[in-house]
């Protein structure tokens, strides 16, 4: 490889080692390598890039669907999904361990982030599970697996930044999660079986009840579990039904969610004062560094970096499988020091021409990628949910890790079923929007 493509992986290296801010060093990569290998007026280059990355219109749902999160965060319908969950689950083997894996599910499909629907759910199970004598290392092992989550179900705010930066349609990417996300956690729910089956000391103690009382529960919970129905109506369904486009879902489901504030009684202005001042600086760090890689991918392509790298690679003479392979070691050693997003934004304009060209469209490769991102978040040392569950549980470090090593083996596993059955991932969209 040339000088011109091998520098920028140095400074990037040096960059990223400093501990300069992510969305800086992104931008800084690039002015710095232009500058060195060519002549052009990088100021004006910087300014268009900006601009053209941060115009999108389906970047103004972005803002929206990370308000709708936060408002959520502090709502009080989530204490009632453990207890309308609880009667349903009980009797499966494995009990109410199940409540992490369904209760994450569920807060995705109206969250977005991996980090909100493992802090909503897990601070409600881990203190029931743990008085109810559950094995803890499986409590946290079914929470750092579950919360994940939150960026493959829609809707899912990691899912639009590609989206903008992939040139995908957002709304086939919303369906294009779905079955993934259901399988995935379909998995989870088979992990817990087997391990109750083989090991039944893990499952703690319920409170007995008769079945009649029982069925009672659990359709008498049912109602607590509404405001989910109405929210994911509000989203999905007005989305997929042809009434409103995703930063208009995005909107609508803004109002709703207010709305079902105003009627538990916890909107205040606290709550929507810190939910703006929430949303502001996750906004204000997602649009920094999506306008430094809009710049980093267009000093990429005049250096010539995408092509070079995709000689290289086609020189190995990879299969599509082994390919997948490959990134998958790749972006598992990325996801040890870097967060989700700093991974989508830096290999994006790198690593899509060379999965294309694999015979893998760009929608299989978002849900790839998502999916590499979850890994990322329960990946040491610098793992999202891992931190997240740390601060729940007050356990060390590794005794979380060595708790979510076995969900990070399942997601593995399941990155190479969609790699050798692609179409999983299409299945939905093509359903929904016609192909």
């Amino acid at each position: 490889m040339t000088a011109s493509v091998l520098v920028p992986f140095v400074i990037l290296l040096a960059v990223l080692g400093s501990g300069v801010w992510v969305g800086l060093g992104l931008s800084g990569i690039g002015i710095l390598s232009l500058e060195i290998f060519r002549n052009m007026p990088v100021e004006k280059l910087l300014a268009q890039s900006v601009w053209n990355g941060l115009s999108s219109p389906e970047l103004l749902a972005l803002p929206l669907f990370i308000l709708m999160a936060e408002l959520l965060f502090r709502t009080k319908f989530i204490n009632g999904v453990f207890s309308a969950l609880e009667p349903w689950l009980r009797d499966l083997p494995g009990g109410l361990l199940h409540t992490n894996i369904f209760g994450c599910a569920l807060f995705a499909l109206i969250s977005g982030s991996s980090a909100a629907t493992t802090t909503s759910i897990g601070r409600i199970t881990i203190p029931e599970l743990q008085k109810r004598g559950y094995d803890e290392r499986l409590v946290i092992g079914t929470l750092a697996g579950a919360g994940t989550l939150g960026f493959l179900i829609p809707p899912s705010i990691i899912m639009i930044v590609y989206g903008v930066l992939s040139q995908t349609s957002v709304l086939k990417l919303f369906a294009a999660g779905i079955l993934p996300g259901l399988l995935l956690a379909l998995s989870f729910v088979g992990y817990v079986i087997l391990r109750a089956k083989l090991t039944p000391g893990i499952v703690g103690c319920s409170d007995s009840i008769d079945r009649k009382a029982l069925w009672k529960q659990r359709f008498g919970g049912l109602p607590r579990l509404l405001p989910f129905l109405v929210l994911i109506l509000a989203v999905l369904g007005s989305m997929y039904g042809g009434l409103a486009s995703p930063t208009e879902a995005a909107a609508f489901a803004v109002f709703a969610t207010v709305v079902i504030m105003a009627f538990e009684g916890s909107l205040s202005l606290r709550a929507l004062r810190d939910a703006a001042i929430g949303t502001s600086r996750t906004v204000s760090m997602l649009g920094l560094i999506i306008a430094s890689a809009s710049f980093l991918s267009m000093a990429m392509g005049f250096l010539g970096m995408p092509r070079a790298v995709s000689d290289f690679v086609n020189g190995l003479d990879l299969s599509p499988l082994m390919l997948i392979v490959l990134l998958i070691v790749i972006y598992i050693v990325l996801g040890s020091f870097l967060e989700g997003m700093s991974i989508i934004v830096m290999t994006i304009p790198i690593v899509l021409p060379l999965v294309t060209a694999a015979g893998y469209d760009s929608l299989w490769f978002g849900i790839f990628l998502i999916l590499m991102v979850e890994l990322a978040q329960i990946s040491p040392p610098v793992g999202m949910n891992l931190f997240v569950l740390q601060g729940l549980t007050r356990k060390p470090l590794g005794e979380i890790v060595r708790a979510a090593l076995p969900f990070f083996t399942i997601m593995l596993v399941f990155v190479l079923v969609l790699a050798i059955f692609p179409g999983i991932v299409s299945v939905v969209p093509d359903l929904v929007t016609g192909g």
